[in-house]
């Protein structure tokens, strides 16, 4: 599979405001709306051609993207990139050497399987590795 964009996560003090922005204004159509209990926020995706744009919201002063707000503000927290096998990808990267945040994979939004490589480990930028639920790993 070549390898493409899921996401792009964008951390919001509020997926109100940020839904007024990119939906109402921009015109992006609301694909879901959950709450992921395990990284605490709430996340709603908008349709962005064959990607989506993900809002997240913290739900505790202890998430990820709490304390991305308070050190950043709000904006661009992560790329997302679709993957097949993020097992054994997780395993090659590793072994090469790749600094990682996830060495196993964890739930995601929507079903999935996600991972996250270190920004130091990729380029500066923080990535997301994304394995849909039918996909093999």
């Amino acid at each position: 599979m070549a390898a493409k964009i899921d996401h792009l996560g964008v951390a919001v003090p509020s997926l109100a405001e940020g839904r007024a922005l990119y939906e109402e204004l921009l015109g992006f159509e609301l694909e879901f709306e959950e709450e992921v209990v395990s990284e605490k926020v709430r996340v709603c995706g908008l349709k962005a051609g064959d990607a989506t744009i993900e809002l997240l919201e913290p739900t505790s002063e202890e998430s990820a993207i709490a304390k991305a707000l308070a050190k950043r503000g709000p904006g661009l927290h992560h790329v997302a990139i679709e993957v097949d096998g993020i097992d054994e990808l997780l395993s090659r990267m590793k072994a090469a050497g790749v600094r990682l945040i996830d060495e196993v994979p964890r739930p995601g939004a929507r079903g999935t399987k996600v991972a996250f490589i270190h920004p130091k480990g990729a380029l500066g930028v923080l990535v997301e590795l994304v394995e849909h639920p039918g996909a093999k790993s």
